[in-house]
């Protein structure tokens, strides 16, 4: 299960309620950096944007590829590891905004970890260290360290260990 708060609502839909959770100045503010890290060809200049500006916690020699798209909202709940690569076009989300409630959670992904383009990473997931994530996938659930996950929805395909054997 992922690890989210939930926040019940009165009225119209979460969303139509969005600007009473989070400024509008937050919202635009951060809208316009995210769209030029998705474009930035410098994955140097890419980080400081998402450490400085942002408040996401990206580790060294991490690789966000272009057009990924992080959190609008809430990417101070984001956090990569080391040497990880998130593909082209993924999208990592910390909320969720639905009919009766919204949902945050953060959303951790280890060390060394490679995120297939076009994936898409729900609030509450933790990725563990050395997984690889196959592209088009909806991650929903947690993966494990060393596991090779894919599909819609997301299941484990192979498991590794520590040693890189394939667990039984």
């Amino acid at each position: 299960m992922r690890r989210v708060d939930r926040f019940p609502v009165e009225g119209p839909n979460a969303l139509w309620q969005v600007y009473s959770t989070v400024s509008r100045w937050k919202a635009v503010k951060n809208f316009v950096f995210i769209q030029i890290a998705r474009y930035c060809p410098f994955l140097s200049v890419k980080n400081s944007i998402y450490r400085r500006l942002l408040g996401m916690k990206v580790g060294e020699h991490t690789s966000f590829a272009l057009m990924v798209m992080v959190d609008v909202f809430f990417p101070e709940k984001i956090s990569v590891g080391r040497n990880s690569i998130i593909g082209y076009n993924t999208t990592i989300l910390t909320h969720e905004y639905l009919i009766k409630e919204y949902r945050l959670g953060q959303v951790v992904i280890g060390d060394s970890v490679m995120i297939g383009a076009n994936t898409t990473i729900l609030p509450g997931v933790t990725i563990g260290d050395h997984a690889v994530v196959a592209a088009g996938s909806l991650v929903h659930k947690d993966v494990p360290a060393h596991a090779f996950v894919g599909g819609n929805p997301m299941r484990i395909i192979e498991r590794k260990g520590a040693d890189g054997q394939e667990d039984g």
